[in-house]
């Protein structure tokens, strides 16, 4: 009976995978022949620089584009239209004076140029979104919104040309130094702004509603507020050569997962906090009116913790690997790992309690809120106060 069961859950799965195949576009298979083009020709022309290891990134890359294009079909413009600016900018970069010969580059496709328009998209985001929610009405509302998530994409855009631009500029520095520029504080937090960002738009698209723009942009232009005083305060734009245990082609997985992670719990923290203002407005107040209904909320937070969650510690077994290869252990209880696993064991606590006791609504709002401090004090604190073998990005 069992052997029957399992072949009809095995035929259901088959069916299931083969409807949903014929249920894809021409679009959609031309856009999987895009992606698997495109690997193909940065293969074809960067393959002297690429170790086997990251040519095993490349090609996991562009199978996790190709569906990820298939589901989320607005992101397929937006990964087009930045790696074709990317290519652009790239051509007509032979040297670093071509930064400031170039008006392409120097107005706008060079890192800086890019990195700085991001800054302009994402502060006037954080204002369209708050705009739209508190004055706008009928026709008003949808156009202010829809200019909010206009720019929100744009900021995405810009931010991640600048640092694949940046790449390209680490290797005119000089032989041997390109490198994948993830390795500050500069770098991460251009990261951390797009990569929070675009895990916001996808929501927004998911739910239907603008209305959480606002709370999640507030994380994304504290970044911007630090990174523009660690450009212009600390002259910390300017290209580095790498310390030797970042020399490494884990630095490319390691760190891009881990701030997926951070990007997700800065989502479920501000959802969390337009849980907390509308729980505590009067029913008939514009933020009860305007703002998602608490069980949307409370399922928006859940989805971005457990994502969060997965790519965590995804980001900590890479790092544990990476930590065996430079100094010959998996773990340390070095101050950033020690305060990893205190950031994994209060989303796993967080999950665990939603699951198995059915936690919702105004505690798991605050712990999501309390949640980001933590993580907040992981990724930044832990470099500012304590040092280690991870202080690599002090102030």
């Amino acid at each position: 009976m069992s052997t029957t069961r399992e072949k009809l859950a095995d035929e259901l799965k088959q069916h299931e995978r083969g409807a949903y195949l014929r249920s894809l576009t021409p679009f959609d298979w031309i856009w999987a022949l895009a992606c698997v083009g495109g690997g193909l020709a940065a293969y074809l022309q960067y393959a002297e620089h690429m170790n086997y290891y990251e040519e095993i990134i490349l090609a996991l890359t562009v199978a996790w584009l190709i569906p990820q294009g298939w589901h989320w079909k607005q992101a397929r413009p937006f990964v087009l239209i930045v790696g074709a600016l990317a290519v652009l900018a790239v051509n007509i970069y032979p040297d670093l004076n071509a930064a400031q010969e170039s008006f392409l580059l120097n107005y706008l496709l060079s890192s800086q140029a890019a990195i700085m328009w991001m800054c302009v998209f994402f502060l006037g985001a954080t204002v369209l979104y708050f705009a739209d929610l508190a004055f706008s009405r009928g026709g008003d509302r949808a156009f202010v919104g829809r200019v909010a998530t206009a720019f929100t994409w744009l900021g995405a855009g810009a931010g991640l040309l600048g640092l694949l631009v940046r790449w390209w500029e680490t290797y005119l520095h000089g032989p041997g130094m390109g490198y994948f520029p993830v390795s500050n504080l500069y770098e991460v937090f251009v990261l951390l702004a797009f990569t929070t960002a675009l895990i916001y738009l996808y929501y927004e698209r998911r739910y239907q509603t603008g209305a959480l723009g606002g709370f999640v942009m507030l994380v994304v232009s504290a970044s911007i507020g630090f990174l523009l005083w660690y450009h212009f305060g600390q002259e910390a734009h300017h290209i580095e050569p790498l310390v030797p245990a970042l020399q490494s082609w884990w630095m490319k997985i390691h760190v891009p997962t881990n701030f997926v992670a951070y990007g997700a719990f800065g989502v479920a923290a501000m959802v969390g906090v337009a849980y907390l203002i509308r729980a505590r407005a009067h029913p008939d107040s514009r933020a009860a009116k305007r703002l998602p209904g608490f069980d949307q909320m409370d399922d928006l937070m859940y989805k971005s913790i457990a994502l969060g969650f997965a790519f965590f510690t995804i980001a900590t077994i890479l790092g544990a690997l990476w930590a065996a290869e430079a100094w010959g252990g998996y773990w340390s209880w070095d101050p950033k790992e020690t305060w990893s696993l205190i950031v994994w064991l209060n989303y796993a606590a967080w999950l665990h309690m939603r699951f198995t006791k059915g936690w919702r609504g105004t505690p798991m709002a605050w712990w999501a809120l309390l949640g980001l401090l933590v993580t907040t004090f992981c990724f930044l604190g832990v470099n500012i106060f304590l040092s280690g073998l991870h202080s690599y990005g002090e102030l």
